[in-house]
């Protein structure tokens, strides 16, 4: 298998790494925050650690951005793959040895370090390499594709550790570590940076390359009347977004009323089958030609959609005196309902960042994107696990989902910023 040079091996070389970055990712997914709590951790410990994860993206973010723009973005994405290995494998032995809290949170910052090599470099180094080899499409359509492989993968992968993590929670943090390799030989064999000239970095320039890095950043990103209000939408998605997603695994238990762990992962996989659906309406939503709507608008409807799916899930959770099948199903038909738009919305976000950003930046601005919603999950982690500790999971649910309203004024201030962009 070669390195490729044509768009359709560009494209295909994209979607094999995405979906199995993706598989070995989300075998953890459905049963972390129990893998924790069976750990002897509390919801506000479990929230912590995440945070602890979070804010470790924070810290590397702008480092890693500097690798993928200097080195390249295949040297970026295979780095990140050896540390996430590494540290999955620290978070068995945390586990296994009885470390405790610490130790989790120790492992989770250098989880951390291990997505930032990811985050920003895969999505620009296919950008670059389709302009490259002269790519003509709607590139949401390229990240639909992707969000659908991915989804079927996510789907395949929470499943899996749901049903491993029934035998022994550890399990799918090993077949993970395992999956990680895999992903670390195909990226080897099938990416070339192509539209990208990589240089050398030393380590006596670092300081100034992330200065240099930082600047561009700060210039094609918060600089940028599009572009600005995007990031400030991670950051508010980021206060409700991985806090949302774990905090469910022990919320669904809670309103089943019994400790079938396999249910975390079968909900898990029926939201990336509802994420599935929603990368395939995205065609059909944006429509082209003359015809074609515009991101900005689709995008703040999807926004208060999914505010209002996650506050009806918040209100299940209140009105349920008795637990039992009934509200666990009204409550899980509510976050497939979630899980389709967030589907809609990932592809048309991510082509509408990227039609915004020049090539040279690319990667820094992403992460920078990145980065602001790591502050938000820094700080809504903690605080949203202290309101569910203090007071209960559904009201901390109803409180994230105002939060996420917030997108909706700010896509209409990036549509205002394309308006006059386009405006001579």
């Amino acid at each position: 298998m070669a390195a490729v040079r044509t768009s359709r091996g560009v494209i295909g070389a994209y979607l094999t790494t995405s979906a199995l970055f993706t598989l070995a990712a989300s075998l953890i997914w459905g049963v972390n925050t129990l893998f924790l709590m069976g750990a002897g951790l509390d919801i506000l410990q479990v929230m912590l650690v995440n945070t602890a994860f979070t804010v470790g993206q924070i810290i590397f973010e702008i480092p890693t951005g500097v690798v993928a723009d200097t080195i390249g973005r295949k040297f970026s994405f295979l780095l990140g793959n050896l540390t996430l290995f590494i540290s999955t494998l620290l978070y068995v032995a945390s586990a296994r040895f009885g470390w405790g809290f610490w130790a989790f949170a120790g492992a989770s910052v250098i989880i951390g370090l291990g997505f930032t090599f990811q985050t920003g470099a895969v999505d620009a180094w296919l950008v670059d390499a389709l302009d490259h080899t002269g790519y003509e499409g709607a590139r949401e359509r390229v990240f639909s594709w992707a969000g659908m492989l991915s989804g079927s993968t996510m789907l395949v992968g929470t499943l899996a550790g749901g049903f491993l993590g029934q035998i022994d929670l550890a399990w799918p943090y090993v077949v993970r570590a395992v999956l990680l390799i895999g992903c670390f030989v195909a990226a080897s064999l099938m990416m070339q940076d192509l539209g990208f000239e990589p240089r050398p970095l030393k380590f006596s320039r670092f300081g100034e390359e992330t200065r240099t890095i930082f600047d561009a950043g700060v210039r094609y990103g918060w600089r940028n009347r599009v572009v600005r209000p995007l990031l400030f939408v991670s950051l508010v998605g980021g206060i409700f977004g991985m806090y949302g997603f774990y905090s469910w695994q022990r919320f669904a238990l809670d309103l089943l009323g019994k400790e079938f762990i396999w249910v975390s992962g079968m909900l898990a996989a029926a939201a990336a089958l509802a994420s599935i659906v929603g990368n395939m309406l995205v065609s059909r939503i944006m429509r082209t030609g003359e015809q074609r709507r515009k991101a900005w608008r689709v995008l703040a409807v999807c926004s208060a959609l999914l505010a209002g799916f996650v506050a009806a899930i918040g209100a299940v959770g209140l009105l349920t005196k008795t637990p039992g099948v009934v509200p666990l199903l009204v409550a899980s038909a509510l976050w497939m309902g979630w899980g389709i738009v967030f589907g809609v919305v990932g592809p048309i976000r991510q082509a509408y960042l990227n039609e915004h950003v020049p090539s040279a930046q690319r990667a820094t601005v992403l992460s920078l994107d990145a980065f602001f919603g790591d502050v938000g999950g820094a700080g809504g982690q903690p605080v949203l696990g202290w309101m569910a500790k203090a007071w209960s999971i559904p009201i901390s649910w109803l409180i994230g989902a105002v939060v996420m309203l917030l997108s909706v004024p700010l896509y209409r201030s990036a549509g205002h910023g394309e308006d006059a962009e386009d405006r001579p």
